[in-house]
């Protein structure tokens, strides 16, 4: 397929710049793939469509706060820093602003989120292909423990306010957050309070957890013509023992799965594919990247935001759109976001939610 067939337009006040005033006070579309119809409810409606034996899987990664700023120490020029991936303690990959400026052998003075000079240090000492830059600390024996001082939670460059707010620090983070280490949000988890987390349990469904460590690749337009060219980002994820019984014995007892992210059933999935169809214990990293036509073998019904425009999230839930691997889904997830535009659903990270059947 061509990364062209993932177009769509989007009027821009429909990008939510700032959550719904409740955390669960989302809308929600739900597509029901095999007849195609849709519903309009709000967020909590979800507890209709679940049911006793259901296993519902999401993604307990933190955000970290990795927008960092520094100054140049010979021009006093600024730069802005995104980390993005932890290679060893105090060597990461990561994007920076200007990039033109950051140049191998750039020694650049970290500053506090308050503007004060600190003593860490950073050094350009390698760029990649794609224009990011590895930096190597110094200064600190960890900065990954500095960050708190250090950064800000890295919010979506359309999200046009930038930095942070005092809300962000707890609505850019799901309730169940605790391994730190995405630099961007699950965004599908950021509906649920605890209060509706307690409700699904009373109606007997498994909640359980995987842990994937959201890259800032994730949500990049792809840029290749042809889509089966695209190459994804690897991103650390684990699934646990807890989560492999709980999704084996829905499996077997005719429960759903039902993956709450793009990140969660992307985990599942990779395990999967690995796995002859069934999930196992798994550490490691994923650059598996679902797009039509694609067969799903672990995930029943997908709980997901509203995507960006030919980005690799629309991919996946067209190809999740289909009943079968076809590509059929793409035609499905265009009149249903068609149909979300009219009804001016809040679209992207601090957007509505949308629950595909």
């Amino acid at each position: 397929m061509r990364t062209a067939d993932f177009h769509f337009d989007l009027p821009t006040e429909l990008i939510a710049q700032q959550p719904a005033a409740r955390r669960d006070g989302s809308r929600l579309l739900v597509l029901h793939r095999k007849s195609g119809i849709t519903e309009h409810r709000r967020f909590p409606d979800l507890l209709e469509f679940l049911k006793r034996g259901d296993v519902l899987v999401l993604n307990n990664s933190r955000v970290i706060p990795a927008r960092i700023h520094g100054v140049n120490g010979k021009t006093a020029g600024k730069f802005e820093i995104l980390l993005l991936e932890e290679c060893a303690t105090n060597d990461w990959w990561a994007m920076m602003r200007p990039g033109k400026r950051a140049k191998i052998g750039t020694q650049i003075q970290l500053q506090e989120k308050n503007g004060t000079a600190t003593n860490i240090f950073a050094t350009v000492i390698g760029i990649n292909d794609e224009g990011h830059r590895r930096l190597q600390f110094s200064g600190t024996g960890n900065l990954f423990q500095e960050l708190n001082m250090l950064g800000e939670l890295p919010l979506p460059p359309y999200i046009e306010r930038h930095a942070e707010k005092a809300e962000d620090q707890d609505r850019y983070q799901t309730v169940f957050a605790h391994p730190p280490g995405s630099v961007a949000a699950p965004t599908a988890g950021l509906h649920f309070t605890r209060e509706i987390l307690e409700q699904i349990r009373a109606l007997k469904v498994k909640i359980c957890f995987v842990t994937l460590h959201v890259g800032a690749g994730t949500f990049l337009p792809v840029k290749v013509e042809n889509v089966a060219e695209h190459k994804m980002h690897a991103e650390y994820f684990e699934v646990g023992a807890e989560t492999v019984s709980a999704v084996n014995a829905a499996r077997k007892s005719g429960g759903r799965v039902i993956a709450a992210g793009t990140t969660a059933a992307r985990a599942l999935e990779t395990v999967a594919r690995q796995n002859a169809g069934t999930v196992n214990v798994y550490k490691g990293k994923t650059d598996i990247f679902i797009f039509p036509p694609a067969k799903f073998q672990i995930v029943d019904a997908l709980l997901t935001n509203f995507h960006l425009p030919a980005s690799t999230l629309l991919m996946l839930i067209s190809a999740f759109a289909a009943p079968a691997e076809e590509t059929a889904g793409r035609e499905l997830i265009f009149k249903t976001y068609a149909e979300a535009i009219r009804e001016r659903y809040r679209f992207f990270s601090y957007g509505d939610a949308m629950l595909i059947l």
